[in-house]
């Protein structure tokens, strides 16, 4: 089959495309050549701004596609280009998208299921709170672009499929979650946790997100639907770290600082990127039903993820840099 992906170069789209292309699948990617990255042998890789309907006009001239699989699909505008341009061009669409459109809902309960879409939304932050702010118009303009999408499915087919994705915990995640956790663990030292109730913790696999994908773009099933994808366990802050201590072999010291303190010291959310407040939690029941989904066991994939780690010491976490403010905080404490 023929298959472009959007995006394609880091964590999920990469591991797609070494799905597909180990598959026997003929893959072209298509993005800005921004992020650094090696493609597969016999990968194709075009250039341009996904946003700039001439851009995708001209990358695919001539060319159709037996799926496309999107997976740098923001806004609502970005998806509007997407149906022009790809409408007589691909069988299928799938679109990657969030379960932060349901934190953006009023009245809703968690875990979130696929009918909770619907209904009225809570009001936009303020600005100045910027965090806040920054989390609700992610989760506006995914739900701007998936309603773009199933407008087009409604008013003329187009073919789309929506997988909408909690945290998503990979060996290659490129925000180093998981990874800053564990060098935190190794250094002996304590992790800051913000006082008070945590969100429950219900992410999903990466490799369970690229196999879904692919098993897609070979079935062709699921178009005009939506599809939670979630792990089946829901944990505590304190359990999913313990575990990732017990894999490490290390001991978890856990320090609780008021929260305020650790956001006026910029310390959230590299000191525990677990603790947000905008953290979605889906129901599977769907994509395990219709799609016949079995998902990777919590301790299964995050004993594969800790030992790829630690096998690679070289790995650094970005966020790892607030460390030396975290220690001092933990000895005054």
């Amino acid at each position: 089959m023929r298959v472009l992906i959007i995006g394609g170069t880091r964590n999920l789209g990469l591991s797609i495309v070494e799905r597909l292309t180990e598959r026997g699948h003929s893959v072209t990617v298509f993005n800005r050549g921004v992020t650094a990255g090696v493609l597969l042998a016999g990968v194709e890789r075009l250039y341009g701004d996904r946003g700039l309907k001439h851009d995708l006009e001209k990358a695919l001239a001539g060319r159709s596609f037996d799926a496309v699989v999107d997976t740098t699909l923001y806004t609502g505008a970005e998806a509007l280009t997407a149906i022009d341009v790809l409408k007589a061009r691909t069988g299928h669409f799938i679109f990657i998208g969030t379960g932060q459109i349901y934190l953006i809902r009023k009245g809703v309960a968690r875990p979130f299921r696929e009918e909770d879409y619907e209904g009225e939304l809570i009001a936009e932050p303020p600005v100045e709170h910027e965090s806040d702010h920054n989390n609700w118009a992610y989760g506006f303009h995914k739900r701007e672009a998936e309603d773009h999408l199933f407008r087009a499915w409604n008013e003329h087919g187009f073919p789309v499929t929506s997988l909408r994705a909690p945290m998503i915990n990979s060996e290659r995640d490129h925000y180093h979650r998981i990874l800053g956790y564990l060098r935190r663990m190794q250094d002996g030292g304590h992790i800051l946790v913000p006082d008070g109730k945590a969100l429950p913790v219900r992410h999903v696999y990466g490799d369970d997100v690229a196999r879904v994908v692919v098993d897609l773009v070979e079935s062709g099933h699921g178009k005009g639907r939506a599809f939670n994808l979630s792990q089946d366990e829901t944990v505590s802050l304190e359990e999913i770290l313990g575990m990732i201590a017990e894999f490490a072999g290390v001991t978890l010291r856990l320090l609780r600082v008021p929260r305020a303190k650790l956001e006026y010291l910029g310390l959230l959310p590299d000191c525990s990127p677990f603790s947000g407040l905008w953290m979605s939690e889906l129901d599977n029941t769907r994509s395990k039903q219709e799609l016949g989904v079995r998902y990777t066991p919590l301790k299964e994939y995050l004993q594969k993820i800790v030992l790829h780690y630690k096998n690679n010491p070289q790995l650094q976490a970005d966020g790892y840099r607030t460390r030396p403010i975290e220690q001092q905080l933990a000895r005054s404490n």
